[in-house]
């Protein structure tokens, strides 16, 4: 079996061939596939036949699965705890993910990393998912600004997003909040990367909240802009898409009100907390 490998852009994606990843893997593939995404931090698998247990083995290679908040809180009541469905139909009001965000940071540990399965793309030839290499947009900050965010923590609040759907929490209901640093260390590169975004920070800890306001909202429109970061991927039916949450932000471009997508998503665990570089 021949693994083969295209570059989307220089500084992040790769679209991988000339593997079926509903079959039972390899070692020596499984090895490759983790050195492929640490370099590449999004992977993208097409033409892909998958149940729900193939998607959640070839996720089980890379780490432990996550249950997603809205599970265990009971938002979302009943189905497979391991799968979060992004069913978005034609007259639906809004999509998931629509800004820029990398998922449930508001998570003490968040996911590690994000694998979606997308079956149905919309006919209109939308969907587009934006992704963004977080090593890269801290590289490119002044050495001001970096030595001021180094010593910060930012505060990641899920009922920010929660609200961004117009729910809200009834009595008894919880969803996480966490602090972590704004410029944290990958655990397995060691790189330095930005860690705050507009889906789930809510302001920086230990100092005015209109300071906080002016410079998150620089940040977020430093990443939202810097097309030297990003990527933007084309979704194809039967497609399967992993990033690595712990250095990609990612977007779900809203351009087909109309038309439906659907997909299922799992995230997977490293058991490791974000930690400060």
């Amino acid at each position: 079996m021949t693994i083969e490998v295209s570059d989307i852009t220089p500084k992040i994606g790769a679209e991988i061939s000339g593997l079926d990843i509903s079959k039972p893997l390899a070692p020596e593939v499984i090895s490759e596939l983790r050195e492929l995404f640490l370099r590449h931090l999004v992977l993208v698998f097409r033409d892909q036949s998958l149940s729900r247990e193939d998607h959640k083995r070839f996720s089980g290679y890379f780490g432990e699965l996550h249950i997603h908040p809205s599970h265990r809180s009971g938002l979302n009541k009943g189905g497979d705890p391991e799968i979060f469905v992004i069913d978005t139909p034609a007259d639906a009001p809004r999509s998931n993910g629509e800004a820029w965000h990398s998922d449930v940071s508001c998570e003490a540990i968040p996911p590690m990393a994000s694998l979606l399965y997308v079956t149905k793309v919309p006919d209109n030839g939308g969907g587009d998912t934006m992704f963004a290499n977080m090593y890269e947009a801290f590289s490119e900050l002044s050495s001001d600004l970096k030595a001021l965010l180094m010593r910060k923590t930012a505060f990641h609040d899920g009922e920010i997003d929660l609200r961004s759907y117009g729910i809200k929490l009834r009595a008894g209901q919880e969803y996480p909040q966490a602090s972590h640093p704004i410029i944290t260390r990958h655990p397995e590169t060691g790189v330095p990367l930005l860690f705050v975004n507009s889906s789930f920070t809510s302001h920086i800890e230990g100092m005015p909240r209109w300071e906080s306001d002016m410079l998150l909202s620089g940040l977020y429109d430093f990443v939202a802009k810097n097309a030297r970061i990003q990527c933007r991927m084309k979704w194809t039916p039967n497609t399967l898409v992993m990033w690595d949450n712990r250095c990609v932000q990612h977007q779900a471009i809203r351009d087909y009100a109309g038309f439906d997508r659907y997909g299922e998503r799992v995230s997977i665990l490293d058991g490791k907390p974000p930690e400060a570089a």
